[in-house]
């Protein structure tokens, strides 16, 4: 480096610089060799900036230490010349909101809310702020903090969150803090939810409006920040498909396919969860929209319930089948790489026996939301599937996650959804 910098130094192996080169922003504690002090001495402390340094003295990088962490250093920048201060935060924000305008602003329905009034602002490391997660629900934000360096951006963030969207003309007022994941235990960090102390405390119930329909949320005791926005597009793609169908929507959580569905015309929609909490909140959302005469709702284990419904007609029929719409949006089978296999197992017998209870010409539309289950392991677990089910599969389409949450290339975690529609030939 030619330039003397004011950060403590990472001195980091190869592997952790060839990684770093790719496109990876993390630095793993096995790929630290040592920390130094900055050149006036000081010491790197827990979530301080630290310049990333290859043992030959080649600059990687500068990002936030977590000294508690696996993942010891998460990059924020790979310009030497970047201050940061406050307007360097500001435009990483900024440079956060332009993309979801751009890539959302003129994609709603006709005579629709803005797909901007129910989205991810912010999604960690692919919008340089690793850590932390922004969702925007009309005019709250929910924000996850899940590293210590980002935890102590917090009130220098918050204001710039609020102020870059209010400037652009977006009404938001509030931010609610949903930093209760288990996984801020690993960076030392305590568990704790409501409203930030720059935020008007409100109830915590609002009414969020998704592909023209209301969904009526409770952000303090749902999962995550309230709602699975990342579905957006493909649950206008199963809505697409819907009309004149008998739908089969398994674990359907609040309902948002289900009713996805109902709206494009389908004849009956059968949503089932194991979950009687959310089924509740998803035939409240079936009342709010008026859809509730074509909505029913079962409570059930979907790996018992589709067994069940495969092997008796009778039920099948008193359940609303037989079906020719099938939507599969399980929760994540593995969180590990350590259980990929198993869980290609559970996303193989799924697929199977909704394929079982499809006929010819019926669609199958599934997912997996899990990083470690990649495209191409859910491409072949459905692929076993339908060989065991003696059934071939015609693509119609294939989806990810919604532009609101962007894949960083280089950045594997970023890309954790896929989403295929087939149908039954």
């Amino acid at each position: 480096m030619k330039q003397l910098r004011p950060y403590p130094q990472a001195i980091v192996t190869k592997k952790a610089a060839r990684s770093l080169a790719q496109g990876h922003p993390w630095v793993f504690e096995g790929e630290v060799i040592r920390m130094e002090p900055s050149p006036d001495g000081r010491e790197a402390t827990n979530g301080c900036l630290v310049d990333v340094v290859e043992q030959n003295g080649t600059w990687q990088g500068t990002g936030l230490l977590s000294q508690q962490s696996k993942i010891r250093v998460r990059l924020v920048s790979r310009n030497a010349n970047d201050h940061f201060d406050e307007a360097f935060w500001r435009r990483r924000i900024e440079w956060a909101w332009k993309h979801r305008k751009t890539a959302m602003g003129a994609r709603s329905l006709p005579g629709t809310h803005s797909d901007l009034e129910a989205c991810r602002v912010v999604f960690s490391e692919a919008d340089g702020l690793p850590g932390l997660t922004v969702d925007r629900y009309g005019e709250v934000l929910v924000a996850q903090i899940g590293t210590v360096g980002m935890d102590a951006l917090r009130d220098q963030l918050y204001p710039i969150l609020l102020d870059v969207l209010q400037a652009d003309g977006q009404n938001v007022y509030a931010i609610y803090e949903r930093c209760d994941s288990p996984l801020r235990q690993k960076e030392g960090l305590p568990l704790h939810k409501g409203w930030w102390a720059g935020s008007q405390p409100r109830d915590t119930h609002i009414v969020v409006h998704e592909n023209g329909l209301a969904f009526d949320l409770d952000l303090e005791n749902s999962q995550k920040t309230g709602f699975f926005l990342d579905q957006k597009y493909n649950r206008r793609a199963v809505r697409e498909l819907s009309r004149g169908r008998r739908v089969l929507d398994c674990f359907c959580h609040v309902g948002p396919f289900g009713l996805n569905a109902a709206a494009g015309g389908a004849d009956f929609v059968r949503c089932v969860d194991v979950s009687q909490t959310a089924l509740d909140l998803a035939a409240s959302n079936a009342k709010l929209n008026a859809l509730g005469d074509r909505i029913s709702f079962t409570c059930a284990n979907v790996l018992e319930y589709l067994p069940q419904l495969r092997a008796d007609r009778t039920r099948l029929r008193e359940e609303g089948g037989p079906f020719d719409l099938i939507v599969l949006d399980p929760p994540a089978f593995t969180k590990s790489s350590s259980t990929v296999r198993n869980a290609a197992r559970g996303y193989r017998e799924i697929n199977y026996e909704a394929l079982r209870l499809l006929p010819r010409g019926g669609y199958l539309a599934t997912c997996s939301c899990s990083q470690h289950m990649t495209r191409d392991l859910l491409a072949q677990a459905v692929l076993d599937a339908a060989h065991q089910a003696n059934v071939q599969l015609k693509q119609v389409e294939e989806r990810q996650q919604a532009p609101d949450h962007p894949i960083l290339w280089g950045f594997p975690p970023s890309h954790y959804l896929d989403f295929f529609i087939f149908q039954v030939v």
